[in-house]
């Protein structure tokens, strides 16, 4: 096969790009280095492995997050598609069973008869029809070539992973299912939670902030951006005493059943795969040593015999000055036949860097068929998010998830947010099913 595309990086972004050129009919070759080649991060050598949360965000209609994966099924959302077959219960969020879902998506990918996957390393930009999608742990290598090709400044952000727990080796005695305010598909909740006294509290941020931590490397610590969205939960407990309890460890709309009363603090632990048998400590991104991990999390009441299944890490990220370097489809600003796509663009979130994937698919196919790339509204919540990136300020640029704050307001002032948000959900999807009605897009049901 002679493939007509090259994409790069078998993560979400590039399976959801292969999977939508294909889908137009375009021979694609998808490179992806592992299992050759490893990252810190990943541990298979599945494509779209997810290496941070299992949760691909809130999947209520009304929400940011639920409006972009309601615009990504219109439009065949491959990484959608799988994440609704291997989905675990997580309340109003859409969560994976992480094994399943990628090997759903390694299968469809593989299978499909326009797809080569060729697994080895890609060491230069193709002069040909490409998609570089390799991620925030982009080979240095090919790093190389994509800083030479910008002739911009790299910018550089860490990501730091929760811990996983078995899930027998939590306490129930001490721990409770709840959703907050009762919300969750089961009549316990689809969380547990671990509840904290005030005197706990205090016990535990005191011996957080002074657990050792591991040593990042030179060219880390030289490094002057640390992405607040990642924020370690041990930097965050050093911004202040409460930091924590009014960040993720907030008991707001939980009531402890041992007492009645809503706990002083508490931390979540979400469902990680199907079986039921592993929970993710939610917001508890760290780099603590792993033994100091074992010993400070061990005093989080019911969680005193954890047995850790993953222990947390971090390690530096990279993205591009996207305001400077690409247009709102995706486009390299003087190259229209490369494409950028995924979290090296500045896009934030699973759902996040799989549509501006699908976007780049779905545009490169239509330029090899003579077509013009389209540019959807802002109105729309993945339009809005590409107009970001692009946009934005490029020497205070940082990364982005899907928020409604980034969609044009009405011209005349809608001042109930549940009813606002409400309305940019309808416009949107109204302006999304207009442009797909115009281009002739294939769609989910076509």
């Amino acid at each position: 096969m002679h493939p007509e595309l090259t994409i790069i990086g078998g993560g979400l972004a590039g399976t959801e790009a292969a999977w939508q050129a294909a889908q137009q009919g375009i021979t694609t070759c998808l490179y992806e280095m592992r299992p050759a080649r490893q990252t810190p991060a990943h541990v298979s050598d599945r494509l779209a492995e997810l290496v941070c949360s299992n949760s691909l965000g809130s999947d209520l209609p009304d929400r940011a997050p639920g409006l972009l994966k309601s615009e990504i099924r219109r439009l065949d959302s491959l990484i959608m598609q799988a994440a609704e077959q291997s989905a675990v219960p997580a309340g109003g969020a859409l969560a994976v069973d992480r094994e399943n879902f990628a090997a759903e998506i390694t299968r469809r990918i593989e299978s499909h008869p326009l797809i080569e996957v060729r697994r080895e390393e890609a060491t230069r930009i193709p002069d040909t029809p490409a998609i570089i999608a390799t991620g925030p742990l982009t080979s240095d290598a090919l790093a190389e070539q994509i800083a030479a090709l910008s002739s911009k400044e790299y910018l550089y952000f860490y990501d730091a992973l929760s811990p996983i727990v078995e899930a027998d080796s939590i306490n129930m005695d001490i721990a409770f299912r709840a959703s907050r305010y009762g919300r969750g598909e089961q009549d316990e909740g689809d969380y547990i939670n671990c509840p904290f006294t005030e005197e706990e509290y205090t016990a535990f941020v005191t011996t957080l902030r002074q657990a050792g931590q591991i040593e990042l490397k030179q060219f880390e610590q030289e490094d002057e951006h640390f992405f607040e969205m990642c924020l370690p939960v041990e930097e965050l407990a050093r911004r202040g005493d409460q930091s924590l309890a009014f960040g993720p460890m907030r008991p707001v709309g939980l009531t402890d059943p041992r007492t009645g009363r809503r706990p002083y603090a508490a931390l979540q632990l979400r469902q990680d795969n199907l079986a039921g048998t592993l929970y993710n400590m939610v917001g508890f991104q760290t780099n603590l040593k792993w033994d100091e991990q074992r010993r400070v999390f061990r005093m989080i009441p019911g969680l005193e015999n954890a047995a850790f299944m993953r222990y947390g890490m971090m390690h530096r990220n990279t993205y591009i000055n996207s305001p400077m370097l690409l247009k709102p489809t995706m486009q390299w600003h003087n190259r229209p036949h490369l494409f950028f796509a995924g979290q090296i663009i500045g896009v934030e979130g699973y759902v996040g860097n799989a549509a501006s994937g699908l976007l780049a698919g779905i545009n490169a196919a239509r330029l090899l068929q003579s077509q013009s790339p389209i540019t959807l509204p802002e109105t729309t919540m993945l339009g809005a998010l590409c107009h970001y990136v692009t946009h934005a300020e490029a020497k205070d640029f940082q990364p982005m998830k899907a928020n409604f704050g980034l969609m044009p307001p009405f011209e005349k002032k809608i001042r109930n947010k549940r009813a606002r948000y409400q309305a940019y959900v309808e416009r949107a999807l109204r302006d999304l099913d207009a442009v797909i009605a115009a281009e002739g897009l294939k769609t989910l049901n076509a």
